[in-house]
């Protein structure tokens, strides 16, 4: 019959055990009087969190943790916005694909056309005519954010800028970019280029998990190209406090940034956009991340072999099997709601054998205040070969005699 079991996780920590418990328009002929003073402006409405609402002065903001996934905050995160420099996440991410893949060397020397040397905004100042090495073309991007690199690289893999967003919108819908559509490949205004913020961060997190071996660019402090050193315009970079990714700015999505941290084996991506001053999106960039860090941590809840409960065997050589996760079951959770968290099993017993090891016999939920949804399959530990033929006999005799 169906069973249910309510784990209740008490003062978790790495390596804790579990306990085990059952289971909403007039005139007026008056003297004028003096004009009230204006009404105080409008705060900005603040981002949702496990934790509740947290103030923050960008318009659209999403908080991530790389290794669970959970979402730890979140404002207007799937919003539609201009993302401006922050688009070349997806070029860079073509690039790297190409680099994987064989069909381009760091080595490289691409040719600069004339229209690449006149692209405008902010460039790494690639000669025209002349070629540039498509490493140096990286850090153009990574590093100076430059517009000129991404029609460099955009014309050599695609023919054409317009070729290349083709691929970028393709690479869009491969990943899941629900909200994204890319009319350029440098960010520069155009209308109906956007993406959201939620985009932004699963990107990030793609680009980081995928390209590992070209990730370092990110935290290159500066670049000298041309004769001409620039500066890394992450200010987190620049701090030293992320090692990635990137800042935008343009006068409709106003000032916004990516950026990602690793902190002991635990890495966290912020998205930020519309605020306005370079200095503003630094701060809150900086406080938010650390609000990230001081507020939530992962925690392992149950370890991959750690035997949750016996299920019943029916006509098995042994009497029962555990049941295990087959994975560490990890999650990011409000560091003073730790204690919240209940995980439920799932399954109906007995079982019948013969019982393979690793069959799917179960689920497992996890639920409470706080705490990320999650549900994981539970499996059997052991194999539980079935009985002879005459222990079959035997075991089906003495159930109808003694209901056992």
């Amino acid at each position: 019959m169906p069973r249910r079991r309510l784990l209740l996780l008490a003062g978790i920590a790495l390596g804790a055990g579990l306990g085990v418990a059952r289971a909403a328009s007039q005139k007026t002929t008056h003297p004028p009087r003096a004009a009230p003073p204006p009404a105080p402006a409008t705060p900005p409405s603040p981002a949702t969190t496990p934790l509740g609402p947290v103030d923050t002065a960008a318009r659209w903001a999403f908080i991530s943790d790389f290794n669970t996934g959970a979402d730890l905050l979140n404002k207007n995160a799937d919003e539609a916005m201009v993302p401006s420099s922050m688009t070349k996440l997806m070029t860079i991410y073509l690039v790297y694909g190409m680099l994987k893949a064989g069909r381009l060397q760091l080595d490289q020397v691409l040719p600069v056309s004339e229209r690449a040397w006149r692209t405008g905004g902010s460039k790494m100042f690639v000669p025209y005519p002349g070629g540039v090495k498509v490493e140096d073309l990286i850090r153009g991007i990574v590093v100076d954010s430059g517009n000129d690199a991404c029609i460099v690289f955009a014309e050599a893999i695609a023919g054409s800028e317009e070729q290349f967003v083709d691929l970028m919108n393709q690479k869009a819908k491969e990943l899941g970019l629900t909200h994204s559509v890319f009319k350029n490949c440098t960010g520069l205004p155009d209308p109906g280029h956007v993406m959201s913020c939620r985009d932004i961060a699963t990107l990030a997190a793609d680009l980081i998990r995928t390209y590992p071996e070209y990730y370092h660019y990110d935290s290159e402090k500066t670049f000298k190209y041309n004769n001409i050193e620039q500066y890394n315009r992450n200010p987190l970079v620049q701090k030293g406090i992320a090692d990635g990714l990137k800042t935008g700015h343009t006068e409709a999505g106003g000032y916004g940034l990516v950026v990602s941290a690793e902190r002991a084996g635990r890495r966290v991506i912020v998205v930020l956009n519309g605020m306005e001053s370079m200095r503003q999106r630094a701060e809150e960039a900086e406080r938010l991340l650390e609000w990230a860090y001081r507020e939530f941590e992962n925690v392992t809840l149950i370890a991959a072999a750690q035997p949750l409960d016996r299920v019943p065997v029916w006509l098995g050589q042994t009497p029962s099997v555990a049941l295990v996760t087959g994975r560490d079951i990890v999650v990011t959770m409000p560091r003073q709601w730790q204690n919240k968290a209940k995980v439920t099993l799932h399954y109906t017993a007995p079982v019948a054998a013969p019982v393979a090891k690793g069959a799917v016999l179960g689920s497992l939920t996890l639920a409470g205040q706080g705490v990320p949804a999650l549900e994981a399959p539970l499996l059997a530990a052991e194999n539980v070969p079935r009985l002879p033929l005459p222990g079959r006999a035997l075991a089906v005799l003495t159930h109808y005699l003694t209901g056992n």
